[in-house]
């Protein structure tokens, strides 16, 4: 995923990532007043070490090195009952040694001989003289018990107040402007982490490269979604200026790269699933066909569900079926449709066995009539993982032209359709994408691809 996908994820789930945002930033909130409010009041202390005044500069720096090794030692004990009863006793606090130090911590500089004692208190005033006493009481168990020594020691050890504890003027908690931002961050990468994880479990196809990673055949044209395509869904005959009509065109213009050489080509135009735009594709690359001079038959294979006859606005009841049963002549159920060369052969009664009726000699029979009689023959099939219709008739045909729809068909679904073809002996010879988004985020990837290149094609 380069900076473009991710983007582009970030965009298509910005709704995920601003409700986590607001929710950090009210959890953030919420966890601030709730907060009871303390101050914190700290103390320093420093660890030295008296060699006497006529000591060498060897025994002043052994002094400081032994007050850096036992500084660490000290910070530890600076919250033990040793220190913190006397505190305790002297200030009459209603707690005992382990209480208090939970609202005591420590910290030592980095090869320091300095000791910051903090306390965390309700009551700033308390919090301050609390730091203060834990100092002398400190200083005095250090010097009078831990480091007690004879008059001719060479040097003594004593704690040094370098900063008094004062009294804190503003809380150090709750702190809402740090809890709101926190929040806010927590939220943003919950949402991101969302939208990413939401990316990787969505397995429908989005982009171009899905689709060519799904299936090795070539990507042959892209037709934009439009709401109103169930209202005129024929767009090449019904606006012919309409940008879906000239994506329909640039697909018949990369189909012409694709017929057999001095012969007819025989393409099955079919899809993984139902509701994929398939019939529509079929129906309306018939007809650019047709606007190119070329004779075309269009034959609703789909024996299950046909969509050419209602789609066209002519009778279907007999057609196909009818035809293989020997019961009509292919000429007599051919249907004219405009004033060119194009024709329709409807589906015609639906029969309890359609693969095998596809699949049968009177099938190929009927594929060899028409390709004496046209330049190209369309075949609408049915959707490839539901039934077997398509893969019998990619057989007997040049190709298939394999249909999907961004933001409904799965790579996976595509992948499988792909394979039960090839499984057929047949080939895909590209794919066509359908229902491409127009607005949000994926317009970047489809929005220009099927209204720019495919319609200057």
């Amino acid at each position: 995923m380069d900076l473009r996908d991710f983007i582009r994820v970030l965009r298509r789930h910005l709704v995920v990532i601003v409700a986590a945002t607001v929710i950090g930033v009210c959890s953030g909130a919420v966890v601030a007043l709730m907060t009871p409010q303390r101050y914190e009041a700290s103390t320093q202390l420093m660890v030295n070490v008296d060699t006497g005044g006529d000591s060498t500069a060897v025994e002043l720096t052994q002094g400081g090195s032994y007050a850096q090794q036992v500084v660490g030692s000290y910070s530890s004990v600076l919250t033990s009952s040793l220190v913190l009863q006397p505190v305790i006793d002297d200030l009459g606090l209603d707690a005992t040694p382990a209480t208090l130090a939970r609202s005591v911590s420590t910290s030592v500089a980095p090869n320091g001989v300095i000791i910051t004692a903090t306390v965390s208190h309700p009551n700033p005033g308390q919090a301050a003289r609390i730091a203060n006493a834990i100092g002398d009481s400190f200083a005095t168990m250090i010097t009078d018990r831990l480091e007690r020594r004879e008059q001719n020691t060479s040097y003594q050890i004593r704690i040094v107040p370098v900063q008094p504890a004062t009294v804190p003027t503003r809380p150090a908690a709750p702190n809402l402007p740090l809890s709101i931002t926190l929040g806010a961050i927590l939220g943003v990468g919950a949402g991101i982490g969302i939208a990413l994880l939401r990316e990787v479990l969505d397995r429908r196809i989005r982009t171009l490269a899905d689709v060519e990673k799904a299936v090795t055949a070539p990507v042959l044209g892209g037709v934009a979604f439009d709401p109103q395509a169930s209202a005129r869904p024929l767009i090449v005959a019904n606006a012919p200026l309409d940008p879906r009509a000239e994506a329909f065109r640039s697909l018949r213009t990369n189909l012409r790269f694709l017929f057999p050489p001095h012969a007819t080509g025989v393409f099955v135009v079919t899809s993984a699933g139902p509701s994929e735009g398939k019939s529509t594709t079929a129906a309306n690359l018939a007809i650019a066909l047709g606007e190119a001079g070329y004779r075309v038959a269009l034959v609703d294979a789909d024996l299950r569900k046909p969509r050419i006859a209602p789609l066209f606005g002519i009778e279907g009841a007999i057609g196909l079926t009818d035809v293989l049963i020997g019961r009509v002549a292919v000429n007599d159920v051919m249907q004219r449709w405009g004033r060119g060369t194009f024709f329709v052969l409807p589906s015609g009664t639906i029969p309890p066995n359609p693969a095998e009726m596809l699949g049968s000699d009177a099938m190929t029979t009927l594929i060899g009539d028409l390709k004496a009689a046209f330049d190209v023959v369309i075949i609408d099939a049915p959707p490839v993982l539901p039934v077997t219709d398509a893969a019998v008739l990619s057989r007997l045909t040049t190709g298939v032209l394999l249909v999907a729809a961004a933001e409904a068909t799965t790579t996976d679904n595509l992948t499988a359709a792909a394979a039960r073809i090839d499984a057929a002996e047949g080939r895909v010879l590209g794919t066509v994408v359908t229902m491409l988004p127009i607005r949000g985020a994926d317009k970047t990837a489809y929005g220009t691809y099927g209204y720019g290149a495919l319609a200057k094609a």
